[in-house]
């Protein structure tokens, strides 16, 4: 019980004397509270408490008791939190991000109430109490000083606001995380609230306006829970022919841009959202001709961490680490030069729409399709079942200084077409769109009226075997309907409908010939 304290993880006398075990701690939590829960995108969730809570959720179910929690986080956790508590049927309601099979499966069987939303929106609609009272937070930390300062973990996210806006704190200290982290993030808790809002004073992405630590009143730590638990570290998947393709484009993009005095010979900070084709793009950038390179995102992937480290990237700002276990142990190699060169942020300031507009982010973010238009989906599959969540691409996108969204041209062996004549729903409008990417080329979308982006897009995303149907819709849309955004209103979906009674988007030979 007390081992970790010995090793330097717990030296505050009065919280050492807090120390229990996850079951203890788990006890503080009701049916019907509202829990914050630290953890963004599979990293620095609690890993001990979730559990404990799923089995005493699953004993109230058994003696016939309801047992289910509000849940909000920073971004998604991992099959130890999300997972456990939704096998448990213990979520009532969850926001934002979430990418656990266990808790989707829910959420689309209707089973558990999920709200999605920009994650820049969080923790200020949480202080404002849109949610609710928070009854309790669950905060994964590295360490905790003599004078109660607490060491951050590999993620920020929603920390510093659950810590203040919760009735209650448990914390989980990880042996597993570095404490070597210690200086490595920039807490700053000064935005305010309207109407007494002062602006944010971050000019560089690698500029320290706050603290290094998080602060609570100790007065409200209920429990300390001492755990040894890795992140969830998933592999990224070595970039494919696809996704080198997607990263070409958009590199020549860039040296274009700079050819033409758009952008400097360094570029903008690069936002690259969660997946293997984002990181593709950054693992592109270490072969090209760009030196002295920038990040500001949420998310720091393995792609990022190998640019710092080759030099690169001279600096990053992240809310958390969300690393493969071979990026951990370089990172964990090389930490106390890190410190140096990544700075570790609150997701309100990472995401804040403000400080994105202000340093001219190059936000490349995943899609689940596109229309011919420009209109993004990237949340729902065929407009109906919940993939993840929007996470932060909305914040970025909307106030990038180029936007950019990626995906395969195709889905399901070329069963689905991600370029699709109206997207079955709408996370990013046009308006928040620029440039769209798939292996089969580069849309540049900025100046285009939306006929003129319909071509762009069916000549240079449209896979070939879906351009002809694309330029088809297209046509008779052109003829028959209003010439700003030309639809046809009973045939807009009907490539989703057919995917659902056929399982394939594409019109047999003989019923297209018909068709046209």
């Amino acid at each position: 019980m007390t081992s970790l304290n010995h090793e330097g993880r717990v030296l505050h006398d009065g919280l050492s004397k807090k120390i229990v075990t996850a079951d203890q701690a788990a006890a503080f939590i009701k049916n019907d509270m509202n829990v914050g829960m630290s953890g963004f995108t599979g990293a620095g969730y609690p890993k001990a408490i979730p559990a404990a809570l799923a089995k005493h959720m699953e004993a109230a179910h058994a003696r016939g008791e309801d047992f289910q929690i509000g849940l909000l986080t920073g971004a998604s956790t991992a099959t130890e939190c999300d997972g456990v508590l939704a096998e448990a049927n213990g979520i009532k309601w969850r926001t934002p991000y979430q990418s656990e099979p266990a808790l989707r499966k829910q959420i689309n069987a209707g089973a558990a109430h999920y709200f999605d939303m920009h994650l820049s929106h969080v923790a200020q609609q949480s202080t404002i109490g849109f949610y609710g009272k928070m009854h309790i937070a669950v905060v994964e930390v590295s360490g905790i000083l003599p004078d109660g300062r607490l060491i951050p973990s590999t993620s920020i996210g929603n920390n510093n606001a659950w810590l203040e806006n919760a009735d209650k704190i448990i914390l989980e200290v990880n042996a597993q995380q570095s404490l070597m982290l210690e200086g490595m993030h920039d807490v700053y808790n000064d935005i305010g609230m309207p109407p007494n809002r002062k602006p944010i004073p971050l000019v560089t992405p690698g500029g320290r306006i706050g603290v290094p630590y998080l602060h609570c009143d100790l007065d409200k730590v209920v429990a300390v829970v001492l755990t040894n638990s890795p992140d969830r570290n998933s592999k990224f998947a070595d970039p494919d022919e696809c996704s080198n393709k997607i990263a070409s484009h958009i590199i020549d993009f860039f040296h274009d841009e700079v050819k033409k005095g758009r952008m400097p010979e360094n570029l903008l900070p690069i936002q690259s959202g969660v997946g293997n084709v984002a990181n593709a793009v950054l693992a592109g950038l270490q072969n090209s001709p760009f030196e002295n390179l920038t990040g500001y995102t949420e998310v720091l992937q393995d792609g990022m961490l190998d640019l710092i480290m080759s030099g690169k990237m001279t600096m990053a700002s992240a809310t958390a680490l969300s690393l493969s276990p071979d990026a951990l142990e370089r990172f964990n190699a090389n930490i106390e030069e890190l410190r140096a060169r990544i700075v570790l942020r609150p997701q309100e300031i990472t995401n804040h729409p403000e400080v994105a507009r202000r340093l001219g982010v190059l936000a490349i973010n995943a899609m689940i399709e596109c229309d011919l238009y420009g209109n993004v989906n990237s949340t729902h599959v065929m407009g109906t079942n919940m993939m993840n969540g929007l996470g932060g691409s909305g914040d970025f996108a909307r106030n990038a200084y180029t936007s950019f969204f990626v995906s395969p041209s195709v889905a399901k062996d070329g069963a689905i077409s991600c370029i699709t004549p109206m997207v079955s729903h709408h996370d990013h409008t046009e308006h928040d769109v620029m440039v769209i990417v798939t292996e089969q080329g580069l849309a540049d979308l900025r100046g285009l009226s939306p006929r003129q982006r319909a071509k762009a897009i069916i000549d240079n995303c449209a896979h070939p075997d879906y351009r002809p149907m694309l330029q088809d819709y297209f046509d008779r849309a052109s003829d028959t309907a209003g010439m700003q955004t030309p639809h046809i209103l009973d045939e807009a979906l009907s490539w989703h409908q057919r995917y659902v009674e056929t399982g394939d988007m594409r019109i047999k030979k003989a019923a297209y010939k018909l068709a046209v």
